[in-house]
């Protein structure tokens, strides 16, 4: 496992959101973005031209009320809703919820400390207050999805999400390799959790880098250990990123 590499203006960078840029809470909604991460975004993107993309499982209106005011190209609900730096977006058609709904609705109601988070594209049951009901979770996430043809489960920590079969973090990013002003870059991916593993092959079969944050198996190739280190990882790479630009423009036009 190596470190982290220096990020130069020829890379894109690809950002999980939680567990990532924020730290992880015990209920999606509790999570605090720290001031200096949409401020450094923001010298990031300008730094890199607009080659940085936000890709999650959240939603596209969490993304950017967190991030608030920036609005960065972002591949939402595991690249089921995008928006390109261009202004371009996309989204595949909502498929029908309530099937799923009506099954883990009446789960929660019998267990408070479960969450249901209904998105545009799937449904999300979080049991991180409750973590000793996974079993129980899964049974029933597995029972709603028969009830769902054309969705698929999707694990990752202390959460159970049903998820249109197809779109993946992976597939988001291939995506967004293919479109300015990612194209033509090496792309570097940083996350957290077991469904960062597709963006991470993604990256690497592109001939870049995925960052796994934290501990746990990984087929990513170098690793950070918290978002703290992310955070500083970052910081460090807009000051690398700003004492590079006068050399590159002193090279530009000698």
């Amino acid at each position: 496992m190596h470190t982290p590499p220096l990020l130069t203006p020829r890379h894109a960078l690809f950002l999980d959101f939680d567990g990532t840029l924020a730290d992880l809470a015990a209920q999606p909604h509790a999570i605090h973005v720290l001031p200096e991460v949409p401020q450094g975004l923001q010298a990031l993107h300008a730094a890199l031209h607009g080659a940085l993309a936000i890709v999650t499982g959240r939603t596209m209106a969490d993304i950017d009320r967190y991030l608030c005011p920036l609005r960065l190209p972002v591949a939402c609900e595991h690249g089921a809703q995008y928006r390109l730096g261009n202004g371009r977006a996309g989204s595949l058609p909502a498929p029908p919820l309530a099937p799923l709904l009506d099954v883990l609705r009446p789960l929660v109601a019998q267990h408070p400390d479960l969450l249901v988070e209904v998105k545009s594209a799937g449904v999300a049951l979080h049991y991180r207050r409750a973590p000793h009901l996974q079993a129980l979770c899964l049974q029933a996430m597995h029972d709603a999805l028969h009830q769902a043809p054309g969705m698929e489960l999707l694990q990752g920590k202390c959460v159970l999400e049903a998820k249109p079969a197809g779109p993946s973090k992976g597939r988001a990013i291939a995506d967004f390799m293919r479109q300015p002003p990612f194209a033509g870059r090496v792309p570097l991916f940083i996350g957290d959790d077991v469904t960062d593993e597709a963006g991470f092959t993604a990256v690497q079969a592109l001939g870049g880098v995925g960052i796994k944050v934290g501990d746990g198996p990984t087929q990513a190739q170098a690793r950070l250990g918290s978002p703290a280190e992310v955070r500083a990882w970052l910081r460090l790479a807009a000051q690398a990123l700003a004492q590079q630009a006068p050399a590159l423009a002193g090279e530009c036009h000698p």
